[in-house]
């Protein structure tokens, strides 16, 4: 599986880019099907708080799944939208 981290605006550190390649690997674990992952990191209104913004799409045979949310922390969004790919992941498995 490709992973292909894009940070929009701002220098990714090498801390976040492990935490986000060691979480997202744990998708192979659901199933090894995946093509690729392309994460994008955006910084929203730098003013406010929750404006930390991650989008994760997964490519599949077949399809593709989508997820976006805003937090805090991109670790924390990061999370956040492992959970919902992972559900997207777990319900395609079941219809085949």
């Amino acid at each position: 599986m490709t992973i292909n981290i894009h940070s929009i605006h701002f220098h990714l550190d090498n801390d976040l880019q492990e935490f986000i390649e060691k979480r997202v690997n744990k998708l192979l674990k659901l199933d090894n099907k995946i093509i690729s992952t392309d994460i994008f990191l955006k910084l929203s209104k730098p003013e406010s708080y929750s404006n930390k913004i991650t989008e994760i799409k997964v490519k599949y045979p077949g399809s593709e799944f989508f997820a976006k949310r805003k937090s805090d922390t991109f670790e924390e969004s990061t999370t956040q939208v492992l959970q919902a790919l992972r559900k997207q992941i777990l319900k395609n498995k079941e219809k085949k």
